[in-house]
Parts: C-alpha cells; structure tokens; sequence
C-alpha cells in the first residue's frame, strides 16, 4: 500500500447493521484543513461535532468523517463489526449504510464532516429495515475522493 493509498476495511451484513458492499477507507495523519479539503473535492453539508455514542447508519448518505483534534475509538459495522482507533488528522470514508459508534474518545475530540455533492444525511437509522437497504441501493456513487479529488482512490476502490 503506498502513502497515497487508503487502509480498506470490508464489513459484512449484521444482525442490525447492513452495512456495505464497499469497503471503508482510511486514511492516516491528513494535514487538516478539513472543511476546505471536503469542499474543494465537491463533499458538502459541513458540519463539526463529535460522533454519537451508539450504533446508527445513514441509508440516504456516504459521509466522511475528519478528526480535527483528539482521539477516539469507533466501533465501525455494528456489534458483530471492528474497532478503529482514530486521531487527529484521521479521515474515515463511510460508504451509506455502514454501521457507526463511538466508543471511547479524549475530552478534545472533534469531527469535521460531509457527504457527497446531492446528498445529505438527515436519516438516522438505529435497525436493518427493508426500506433502509433499498435506499441504500439508490446512493449514487460520488464524483470524487474527499480527501484526494478526482483522481483519488475512492474512484477506483468504490467499483
């Protein structure tokens, strides 16, 4: 894997958690700068915040995740899932659908956030429903990488 390349982590269908058929990626100590970078690669609906502290997916939405300041550790697919260790600099790419908590976190623990340009994450869904898995289907797949642009590795690993 080289320096430009993400780390890839595949989950599986849960019990609650659907999860996806493409693969979270990762990438290790960004620069920063995350609203600008997310912007300028065409990733909109910034936010900053933290992460909530029990299972949810978005059905509607990719998301990206920043870490901004601090550290914590994410449980990613749900409770049959993984925990990933984060720190600042740290970017997680949510393919929809994805199960996401936080587990632990430092008292400085900031996220920058965002979605692809046309969609936003307004659905919060806790349970795997019929209705959520065939919204996940419809998630067009976005136009370019968060973090690398228009000839980022997202492009290529989300086939």
């Amino acid at each position: 894997m080289s320096d430009d390349q993400p780390q890839t982590l595949l989950l599986g269908p849960g019990e609650t958690m659907p999860n996806s058929r493409l693969p979270v990626l990762i990438y290790r100590a960004e620069a920063g700068g995350f609203e600008a970078m997310f912007a300028a690669n065409g990733w909109v609906g910034i936010w900053r915040n933290g992460v909530y502290d029990f299972d949810h997916y978005h059905s509607n939405a990719h998301e990206v995740l920043g870490v901004e300041a601090g550290r914590a550790t994410l449980r990613l697919g749900g409770a049959e899932g993984r925990d990933i260790e984060i720190s600042t600099g740290d970017v997680v790419v949510l393919p929809a659908g994805t199960g996401h908590r936080r587990i632990t976190r430092s008292p400085d623990f900031v996220v920058v956030g965002a979605y692809p340009r046309g969609q936003q994450s307004y659905d919060l869904c806790r349970d795997r429903t019929p209705e959520a898995e065939i919204r996940i289907t419809k998630v067009a797949m976005p136009e370019s990488d968060p973090v690398r642009g228009q000839h980022g590795p997202l492009l290529t690993l989300w086939v």
